[in-house]
């Protein structure tokens, strides 16, 4: 089997690409914190965000959006001060924002999880690719699901941004069928939901 040719030979991509990649996720803080750092992806490639992750865990409070809501203007300029992220006023003040926009959800009693999984019917999406450069990079449900979150208040999460995040999390699956990885994608899918 051939595994994606993407992660190259990098240890930190391939690891992430083995373990993390196209493998679903429902927990609802876990996805906040994927889509907040899929955000600071715009304009660079993922492989500088993973390489900063533990610095943004650290700095912004776990991704706890209880916490995060709390920062002020004060906490803003400490941030843009930390070499270990990406020192962008808008991607800094879009992770603050994003986490009173989840706060407001759960405030409504909506459950974030199920907000975002409900733009794939609650299951994932297998696309059965055969070659990897046919891979999308964004479809329907990114669309609508980037349309909702901008109108509940979330920033950075265009559509492109928003496929990325449902390929991260295991909305869909776009692991070729070549690779190790889809199969393992899928397993896990099926114990998730039960299958």
């Amino acid at each position: 089997m051939t595994s994606c040719r993407w992660p190259g030979t990098d240890p930190q991509y391939r690891n992430y690409h083995d373990q993390c990649w196209g493998m679903a996720v429902i927990d609802s803080q876990e996805l906040f914190a994927k889509l907040c750092l899929d955000g600071q992806q715009a304009g660079l490639s993922w492989l500088i965000i993973l390489r900063k992750q533990a610095e943004y865990e650290r700095l912004f409070a776990n991704f706890e959006p209880q916490h995060i809501a709390q920062f002020d203007q004060h906490d803003i300029e400490r941030l843009l001060k930390e070499p270990g992220i990406v020192r962008n006023r808008l991607k800094v003040n879009a992770i603050i924002q994003n986490a009173r926009a989840y706060l407001a959800l759960e405030q409504q009693g909506v459950n974030f999880s199920d907000y975002l999984w409900q733009f794939v019917d609650y299951h994932p999406i297998d696309h059965q690719l055969t070659d990897e450069q046919f891979t999308p990079t964004t479809n329907e449900p990114a669309h609508a699901m980037a349309k909702a979150l901008k109108k509940v208040g979330f920033k950075f999460v265009g559509p492109t941004i928003c496929y990325a995040f449902m390929q991260a999390v295991g909305m869909v699956n776009d692991h070729p069928l070549s690779c190790p990885a889809h199969q393992r994608c899928q397993r896990h899918a099926a114990e998730l939901f039960k299958e």
